[in-house]
């Protein structure tokens, strides 16, 4: 598949308007796989990327991939930020603090997702940026400056996305992350629906911050454990500091991966509430249908699934497919809640 967003970011190299040079050493922040990649020489480009599945598509093209790098002095910095204004502002300074003096910096972004403000704010931080508009994205670039770069604003916003308190304390979060500043009212209305009965071994697809994993350790004290499994490292790290009161007290393991394609198991029960994007803004029912259907092999026999979801996402026939029983427990605020049952002797 195409990724129009990749190939614009990459036209100012390839249409020779920038100049990287022989050898070049290249980070590529919140990288993506695709074909224009084979630009660069593998041994030349490290990519960061702590998004599982993007972390993978770039591992099978066979590029050095990092969750977060500590290396700095590149010769040129490329960036995909993220929607959330503060997280990109956060990855726009960190692309500078990257390069090395007169290296470059090059990011983009969709004309819908920012690219306007996008251009502002690399222009604020480097004096000035050219662009491109192609394929409805627009590429910004320009070289860093230490006269021209402006190091008070460079340092505030490092500092943007770093984990803060929020709810008054009771959670540590961080912008970019899903529903970062506040919990989700899915997740609240399937947390009120859990059941006090649970125990044994569970597991939280899609575990976010750590709230569900967080609320089955305070209603149901004969779960032994649980596995958060999360696709997004900066919220995997953020839940294991949520629920650092049960450590040692329950069994927690943390597991950065894409759920789609398998979990472990077998476990008594699983909670979740799934993804509907990723990229971009266009729901991905795919993804849900995926963790229903890894929450059906990873279950016991017997064994209890609880999700919600927007009301309009069509899961309920995967669901029919994979679970002896589906009931809806609720349908509320423009959700709904559903208890499957894996079916005893069954697949």
């Amino acid at each position: 598949m195409s990724d129009p967003v990749l190939e614009t970011l990459l036209l100012p190299i390839e249409t020779d308007a920038v100049e990287l040079g022989d050898n070049a050493k290249v980070l590529f922040l919140r990288a993506r796989a695709g074909k224009p990649l084979r630009l660069f020489k593998t041994t030349d480009l490290v990519c960061e990327q702590s998004f599982a599945p993007d972390r993978d598509a770039l591992i099978s093209q066979g590029l050095q991939v990092e969750a977060e790098t500590e290396a700095a002095g590149f010769d040129a910095v490329l960036l995909l930020p993220g929607r959330q204004r503060q997280e990109a502002r956060a990855q726009i300074a960190r692309a500078v603090s990257k390069v090395r003096e007169g290296g470059l910096v090059l990011a983009c972004a969709p004309n819908t997702e920012g690219a306007k403000t996008l251009e502002k704010d690399l222009a604020a931080l480097l004096g000035r940026v050219d662009k491109i508009s192609k394929n409805k994205c627009r590429v910004i670039w320009e070289t860093v400056n230490a006269e021209t770069l402006d190091k008070s604003l460079l340092e505030t916003w490092l500092e943007l996305d770093e984990p803060r308190p929020i709810l008054g304390g009771d959670y540590v979060s961080r912008p970019g992350v899903f529903a970062w500043d506040r919990i989700d009212p899915a997740s609240r209305l399937l947390a009120g629906l859990l059941p006090e009965t649970l125990k044994g071994k569970g597991a939280d697809l899609g575990a976010g911050i750590g709230y569900l994993a967080r609320t089955v350790f305070e209603i149901a004290p004969k779960v032994t454990g649980i596995d958060l499994y999360e696709a997004e490292k900066r919220a995997l790290d953020l839940a294991r500091e949520n629920l650092s009161a049960f450590k040692g007290k329950r069994a927690m393991n943390g597991i950065w991966s894409d759920v789609t394609k398998g979990i472990e198991g077998p476990y008594d029960f699983i909670v979740s509430n799934p993804p509907f994007h990723q990229a971009g803004k266009a729901d991905r029912a795919d993804v849900g249908q995926g963790f229903i259907r890894a929450a059906s092999a990873g279950l016991k026999p017997g064994g209890d699934f609880y999700m919600v979801a927007n009301r309009h996402l069509p899961y309920e026939r995967t669901l029919a497919e994979c679970f002896a029983v589906v009931e809806q427990l609720a349908d509320e605020g423009g959700y709904k809640v559903i208890k499957a049952i894996k079916r005893k002797g069954g697949r």
